[in-house]
């Protein structure tokens, strides 16, 4: 009991003393890719905007179009509707440069127009 009585005042000095932390972490910076303009679009819609896509791959029950054009390659993950039935529409794109740096959409979309 003696021992408890003796440690109280380091514990109460302890609870007051200023707290010391550490560096904040640093986060890397994220890209924001708009890629709304793409969502919702259709094979057909992709293809009348982009022209014929350079490579097609089936994913699942998903479709993968590419496009690879200045320097930038697009890619546009299009899925059928939950109900199953219906037009694949686009869920996902993201793009990148040809070395596969990241790049971001409307930077791509710019690139892809000229």
């Amino acid at each position: 009991m003696r021992r408890l009585a003796a440690l109280a005042p380091i514990v109460i000095l302890a609870a007051c003393a200023p707290r010391v932390h550490g560096p904040a972490p640093v986060s890397k910076p994220v890209i924001e890719q708009s890629t709304s303009v793409l969502i919702g679009l259709t094979a057909h819609d992709l293809g009348v905007r982009f022209g014929q896509p350079s490579f097609q791959v089936r994913e699942g029950v998903g479709t993968k179009l590419q496009w690879s054009e200045n320097g930038c390659v697009l890619d546009a993950y299009l899925y059928p509707p939950e109900s199953g039935r219906g037009v694949e529409r686009v869920m996902h794109a993201d793009s990148r440069s040809p070395s596969g740096a990241d790049l971001p959409i409307d930077s791509c979309l710019a690139l892809m127009s000229r």
